[in-house]
């Protein structure tokens, strides 16, 4: 069960190679030991991610996960569930891909859509229903500002994004009578291996000040944070600037 100041028993990771995760995992691991859950595919990196946790003298244990194996979902869960109740679940498998490239190649396009949203929805209704069962815990779903207003520059990715950001709101409206609580967390540029090479944006952050975000928004019971903060007001701009002006913009 999740103590009097927010810090958890129990962890799960749901894309446990995540930079954000592995931060958001030792964050919670700095107030005491946890029973982690990593939820990803068995490869190295996985490995590599368990041991980083244990570290922390967290008891780290893998459970094989693919999020386009939607068909395997409600068994991945139940197994993730099997060792006893989760206090706080992170949703953070995705792709980003090659913006340019992905509106012009039909089957990376279909897999982003796969991971991003049919996987997270697939994923979202079997951790719903594991929670309803134990009626409690918490859930950190990380998002993206790239969904709050979708631009050209990375609209299929801004789209999927678009799509699991209402998916978990709404998750967590839906939850919140079985004493479940869903934080959307949206960051902007984040320097992470899925950035990796990418150029520097305009309040970019890295994992730890995104964990940092997230972790206070989920100890404080939010709907919905931004990494940074700031963005919600440039977001908030951007969301009312006429289309023909947008879409003249640099961004």
């Amino acid at each position: 069960m999740i103590d009097a100041v927010g810090n958890p028993q129990s962890l799960l990771l749901l894309g446990g190679t995540s930079d954000i995760a592995l931060a958001i995992a030792e964050k919670y691991a700095k107030e005491r030991p946890l029973r982690i859950v990593l939820a990803a595919r068995k490869t190295e990196r996985a490995e590599q991610a368990a041991e980083r946790l244990r570290a922390t003298g967290s008891d780290v244990s893998i459970v094989e996960f693919d999020a386009k194996d939607t068909d395997s979902h409600p068994a991945v869960l139940e197994q993730c569930f099997a060792g006893g109740d989760i206090d706080i679940t992170v949703v953070a498998f995705g792709l980003l891909g090659d913006a340019e490239e992905l509106w012009q190649d039909h089957a990376k396009a279909v897999e982003l859509a796969q991971v991003n949203y049919t996987g997270a929805v697939s994923v979202g209704v079997a951790l719903a229903a594991q929670l309803k069962r134990q009626g409690h815990g918490k859930v950190i779903a990380l998002s993206s500002v790239a969904g709050e207003r979708v631009r050209r520059s990375n609209f299929m990715y801004g789209s999927t994004k678009a799509g699991f950001d209402g998916l978990y709101l709404g998750l967590g409206e839906a939850l919140r009578s079985h004493d479940v609580r869903v934080t959307v967390v949206r960051p902007g540029h984040v320097h992470s291996k899925m950035t990796e090479g990418m150029a520097a944006a305009p309040l970019a952050q890295t994992p730890e000040q995104v964990a940092e975000i997230a972790v206070d928004g989920a100890r404080k019971g939010k709907d919905l944070v931004w990494a940074p903060g700031k963005f919600r007001f440039v977001m908030s701009a951007l969301r009312h600037v006429p289309r023909p002006i947008f879409r003249k913009l640099p961004i």
